[in-house]
């Protein structure tokens, strides 16, 4: 719409005491314009005539955040229903904006992990900033939050802390100790004998008991996580200093957490003080990137039942990582966490937009497809993944109109869910990116289309959560 001379959009117009503060472009260029007697503080250039044109950078985000709260995250894991969505290429938050205004789940409109800032070579400041001005845009105002995902040092933590992300999710894989073998001679430690030997710890009808051997599986696991996720809660969150979520991960790792481990790591936490908000655990079966739940469906149903159940009974929601696209275990999690549950995606919403570069611009799609295949095996050392390429058809005998279908095939969908930073950083000779800047132009052009995918595929996330 034209507004005060500029292309503005409608949703952004926002009044501060006797200024305007609006969202407006220019040909491809977007940006922010006051209108009042100074620029707020905003880093802008005077166009006369009472009027500023602040470009959407850090610093013109952190004033805006402080203008403006609900462009701020916010802490949202008390809510029953929570959603993490990792935006890689900060452009789906207007689409994720449409799907959730209607909905009563709480989003993470910025969520990254820092092998994915790496991979993109974004920041956690770009990671913000995006979701901010994206909220602004769209005029969300229920709230949103900011994950530092998948984080594994206290300078990594502290980092999201410091910029005002609303909740960390700490991994604690490095700590796990996977191949730890029971030692049947060692005696177990006094403490943990009168904790849990032979006690049963009843959960809302299900019996708990720890043999002499479980339980020095668990120590012998576990002992380390919970020793580092103790240490990080007392250095970053006991203070109260951070207005930040807690979730604790122990997914990241080749051996399934059993009921009665979860017990124990969640029990050790309460008990040396620890207060978290959520708990993911590694689930049986495979919950590959971008691709349906690997396994058996009716062991994945009865375990998860408990793992809910022990969820519910020690305090804290039930977190599934790795959350994209497991559309046949979906309603098994809203069923067996009544409805109070937290999800992650990502690479989801890149395949989204990949699925939407298919459709309407064939010829670079196929150039991304063939490079994604070429380096396909330098990406898996970042992902597992089990791959087959031998059921992937050959996009040469693929049509164009049918390119989209690709989205339909597992291996396809893994070829380019993992090569998403190799595609991005790619550059040519002159030092000009070989895929990226094209790419970005075509979603600037085809924003219509981008958002009414994400609406539909996370739309049906939320639908079978919700049974």
């Amino acid at each position: 719409m034209n507004y005060l001379g500029f292309d503005a959009f409608e949703k952004s117009i926002n009044e501060t005491g006797s200024s305007v503060v609006f969202m407006a472009k220019d040909n491809e260029q977007t940006f922010l314009v006051i209108s009042g007697e100074n620029a707020l503080g905003f880093n802008a250039a005077d166009l006369g005539d009472n009027k500023y044109k602040a470009e959407l950078n850090h610093q013109n985000a952190c004033v805006m955040r402080k203008l403006f709260p609900f462009t701020a995250p916010v802490r949202g894991l008390k809510r029953n229903k929570s959603f993490g969505l990792g935006d890689r290429l900060g452009i789906a938050t207007p689409g994720h904006v449409d799907l959730f205004a209607g909905k009563d789940v709480f989003p993470i409109f910025a969520q990254q992990s820092i092998r994915e800032l790496n991979l993109t070579c974004r920041t956690y400041e770009d990671v913000l900033d995006a979701a901010s001005f994206a909220v602004f845009r769209e005029g969300y105002k229920k709230g949103f939050g900011a994950d530092g995902d998948h984080l594994k040092t206290a300078k990594d933590v502290e980092y999201a802390l410091s910029l005002g992300f609303t909740m960390i999710t700490l991994d604690c894989s490095e700590h796990i100790k996977n191949d730890f073998i029971v030692n049947g001679d060692a005696p177990l430690p006094e403490h943990y004998t009168n904790k849990y030997l032979n006690k049963t710890f009843d959960i809302e009808g299900i019996s708990l008991v720890f043999s002499e051997e479980e339980l020095k599986q668990c120590i012998g696991v576990y002992s380390g996580a919970v020793v580092f996720a103790s240490d990080i809660y007392k250095q970053f969150f006991a203070s109260g200093k951070y207005n930040a979520d807690f979730e604790i991960s122990i997914d990241e790792t080749i051996s399934v957490t059993t009921p009665l481990q979860h017990f124990f790591v969640a029990r050790e936490l309460l008990d040396a003080g620890v207060s978290f908000a959520t708990i993911a655990p590694r689930f049986c079966g495979e919950f590959q990137k971008g691709i349906d739940y690997i396994g058996d469906i009716a062991r994945f149903e009865k375990e998860i039942n408990v793992h809910a159940a022990i969820a519910r009974s020690l305090g804290y929601k039930l977190s599934i990582h790795s959350g994209s696209d497991k559309f046949s275990v979906f309603p098994f999690i809203g069923r067996a966490t009544q409805g109070k549950f937290h999800v992650k995606t990502a690479g989801t919403n890149w395949l989204e937009a990949m699925r939407t570069a298919a459709i309407t611009e064939p010829a670079l799609y196929r150039e991304v497809h063939n490079y994604a295949l070429s380096v396909f095996d330098e990406a898996r050392k970042y992902y597992h993944v089990t791959t087959d390429l031998s059921k992937l058809p050959d996009i040469k005998n693929v049509k164009d109109e049918d390119l989209h279908k690709l989205f339909e095939n597992n291996e396809a969908r893994q070829v380019i869910h993992i090569t998403y930073g190799l595609i991005l950083s790619k550059k040519n000779d002159d030092g000009s990116f070989t895929y990226k800047d094209r790419l970005y132009k075509l979603w600037r052009e085809r924003d219509g289309e981008y958002r009414s995918a994400l609406v539909k595929h996370i739309g049906k996330h939320l639908e079978l959560l919700n049974g």
